[in-house]
């Protein structure tokens, strides 16, 4: 140990080697965790972004009205969907003689109809999905040191499984027991 640090500029050299072996090996593979923060900042900008456009300075009673009246096609297209059904056992005449009018619509009316339903559905959906929230920092950390826990743990039954399989003695045990 005396002789390694009786050599002047060893240990400077080592660290560069070091370092530009580790420069070397980011060309080829992409270091983990500089992408996850890279990809977290990524995520935090964006997400701020959509903060900054999204927020309201005061909510009117316009407002207020207009969010409580889109809230009211899918309840009311359901019960109306359930209304149809009590009116059909109530009254079946009326009922066949609705249905016979809905039999004339004409075909292009029918995929009109089916074109606004499915945008106004589909149009709320994305909103949703927009809107859902994203994992925040904090959850990002705990899942990279969850990661990096299970990463290690599977290391660590890799090095114990080597010195099994290099344990000439327990390979003997195994060869007889197995």
């Amino acid at each position: 140990m005396g002789l390694i640090s009786a050599l002047p500029g060893l240990g400077a050299a080592a660290r560069g080697v070091g370092q530009a072996v580790g420069g070397v090996a980011e060309v080829f593979t992409i270091n983990r965790t500089k992408q996850a923060a890279a990809d977290h900042a990524e995520q935090i900008a964006a997400l701020d972004q959509f903060g900054a456009e999204f927020a309201q300075s005061k909510r009117t009673w316009f407002d207020s009205i207009i969010d409580g009246v889109n809230r009211l096609p899918r309840p009311g297209m359901a019960l109306a969907t359930m209304g149809l059904f009590a009116y059909a056992m109530q009254d079946p005449l009326g009922f066949s003689l609705r249905m016979q009018g809905l039999a004339l619509v004409p075909e292009p009316l029918w995929w009109l109809m089916g074109a606004v339903v499915s945008f106004y559905f589909g149009a709320r959906e994305l909103h949703h999905v927009r809107t859902r929230a994203a994992p925040a920092g904090q959850d990002v950390a705990r899942v990279m040191a969850t990661v990096e826990a299970l990463e290690n743990t599977q290391a660590k039954r890799d090095d114990a499984q080597e010195q099994v399989e290099s344990n000439p003695v327990i390979a003997q045990w195994q060869a007889r027991n197995g």
